[in-house]
């Protein structure tokens, strides 16, 4: 199964949501589901961004590939930023009991709901902090029965990163 999603960022903040559903019901991940018949990636991760935090999106790159074998899964998260008028469903929607733009800070690490979403957040953290951006590809390997956000439960293994261009933490056009 494919999973897209998007990492989100707007004046120097992150997109998260608090999942409304199961599993990881009331922790925190970033806008993502499965990918639909008919659906390029990209499209997929705008409509997903849109159903789960009512925001509309703009693409940047993709940003990490991630393959975790043990559920037969594959996610593909993209680098967005919110487009005009820049605004999103802070009170949830249909599958987030709420959204809100976070401080890389301020992420409550130990509130993430699944390790794909902690690598992936980690890394996007990493790539701000250095002022580059990446495109990044790793193989989770997960203990079988696992709850889904269990830090000690995952190894991350054949993880490659590529710099792809510098990145600014608040681009001109997001900054308002």
């Amino acid at each position: 199964m494919h999973v897209v999603g998007c990492i989100v960022e707007h004046a120097g903040k992150l997109l998260l949501c608090r999942r409304a559903i199961e599993p990881c019901r009331g922790k925190w991940t970033v806008p993502a589901g499965f990918l639909e018949v008919g659906e390029s990636t990209m499209a997929g991760a705008a409509r997903e961004t849109m159903e789960e935090a009512g925001a509309a999106v703009e693409i940047l790159a993709p940003f990490m590939h991630l393959d975790i074998p043990t559920i037969g899964q594959s996610y593909l998260l993209f680098r967005a930023r919110l487009a005009p008028p820049f605004e999103f469903k802070s009170g949830g929607t249909s599958e987030s009991l709420e959204s809100a733009l976070v401080a890389p800070e301020d992420i409550p690490w130990d509130q993430i709901a699944f390790s794909s979403i902690q690598i992936a957040l980690r890394a996007y953290c990493d790539d701000l902090a250095s002022g580059r951006a990446s495109y990044r590809h790793g193989t989770i390997l997960k203990t079988p029965g696992s709850a889904p956000n269990d830090p000690a439960a995952f190894r991350l293994v054949d993880c490659y990163a590529f710099e792809i261009a510098p990145v600014a933490v608040t681009s001109p056009s997001t900054a308002q």
